[in-house]
């Protein structure tokens, strides 16, 4: 999808056209607080990459948020901060369902989108560790018929460097899903509607964000375990993190509470409700369900490679360019401006789960909605407006243009 940074997809669910989402924006009555009681104040040599949170700031940031919501027209958010010694800011704003008025709330699951990705690479990663694949190896040896097959590594494709055509952005699959939001999708379809199209460029030249990529690890995973996807993720990689709210789903299944999605990204090119379509089409990409609290907790043990080994989380953090001074792409992960993670848009949802080293700090962000901006992804906004505040000299994404992916 075309947004800010890096979501999914965008031939029908990116971020190019600057459809505005008619909905209340957030008022003193529309939004549920639960700003925990902020640290007494820090000492004059105590770290000041991370603001502290105190009642002052916390106005400010819901000033910011509030602000955000008016000009996005966000229906809801939901945002969390947390840093060690500096406090936490949790809150809620606007609504989950439009048509009854229900208000966001911190316990709502929402679909994740390309966040999906820390998921699907970090399984992959672990089979590094096992000994059972290698970075290096091409995906040839395991899945016949790639273009450029033979070239392409698995670590090029982890780090959108493979030059394959991404096949969210060809028409014919745009038409397929757009008409037809529950059609069940297999891997094999995603990637015949990529390799009817030429390869972008040589393996390794340049990064390109390509949904593509994320197919054939997926499959690799299946291959190398002998067990769908879906199980190596929630048993893998779930479990192990601890997390009890989130899930690789197997099929349009979307555990309650929920929150309703709401997206532009449809035939009409009216908005419409997308809660229940069907995320077979993201797959390894993007089809991953979570909550606030667990995306918290995935933050820290994604960014400081919990599941892994240190010299695998260590490659995995070997950002390359990514067109904006500072920024990079690792291995299904990103450093923005000091931010490490990832953020996601599905039809009717983005998120934004980022992990702040130098502060030991975590925000998460929350929207049911993937409604573009002028050109811009919603959750890049939000993280922008809050970041201005909390980390000034990490702001996210900073001041410099935006990345367009799918």
């Amino acid at each position: 999808m075309k947004a800010t940074l890096i979501p999914l997809r965008r031939a029908c669910v990116a971020a190019t056209a600057a459809t505005l989402l008619l909905a209340p924006a957030a008022t003193a009555s529309a939004y549920r607080s639960t700003t925990a009681p902020a640290p007494a104040a820090p000492s004059p040599s105590a770290d000041t990459t991370f603001a502290q949170l105190t009642p002052a700031v916390a106005a400010k940031l819901d000033a910011a948020i509030r602000r955000t919501m008016t000009e996005t027209k966000v229906p809801g958010v939901i945002v969390g901060l947390w840093a060690p010694g500096k406090g936490s800011y949790v809150k809620t704003f606007g609504v989950a369902d439009k048509a009854t008025g229900a208000p966001m709330r911190t316990d709502l699951n929402v679909r994740i989108g390309s966040e999906t990705k820390t998921f699907t690479v970090t399984a992959l990663l672990q089979l590094v560790d096992q000994g059972k694949i290698g970075l290096d190896d091409p995906i040839g040896t395991y899945i016949a018929g790639v273009p450029n097959g033979d070239r392409i590594t698995l670590r090029e494709l982890a780090g959108m460097r493979s030059g394959l055509f991404n096949y969210s952005e060809d028409p014919a699959f745009d038409k397929a899903l757009t008409s037809d939001p529950d059609h069940v999708f297999t891997p094999k379809q995603l990637l015949d509607y990529s390799f009817k199209h030429p390869v972008n460029f040589a393996p390794d030249a340049r990064f390109e964000y390509s949904n593509t990529n994320l197919i054939l690890l997926g499959l690799v995973i299946e291959k190398i375990t002998g067990r769908p996807l879906a199980e190596v993720v929630n048993q893998d990689v779930i479990e192990r993190a601890g997390l009890h709210h989130t899930l690789f789903p197997t099929g349009a299944e979307f555990p309650a509470p929920h929150a309703q999605g709401y997206t532009n990204q449809t035939a009409s090119g009216k908005i419409e409700n997308s809660t229940n379509w069907d995320p077979s089409w993201a797959w390894a990409a993007g089809a991953v369900i979570s909550d606030l609290q667990d995306l918290r907790s995935w933050a820290k043990t994604v960014a400081t490679g919990t599941l892994l080994t240190p010299a695998t989380q260590a490659q995995r953090l070997m950002t390359k360019p990514i067109g904006i001074p500072g920024d990079g792409y690792g291995l299904g992960i990103f450093d923005i401006q000091g931010w490490i993670g990832h953020n996601g848009s599905l039809p009717g949802y983005e998120t934004l789960t980022v992990y702040l080293p130098e502060a030991k700090a975590t925000m998460v962000i929350l929207l049911n909605t993937d409604v573009t901006v002028n050109g811009q992804e919603p959750s890049t906004l939000f993280g922008t407006a809050i970041t201005s505040i909390v980390t000034p000299a990490h702001v996210y994404p900073g001041k410099k243009p935006a990345v367009h992916g799918r």
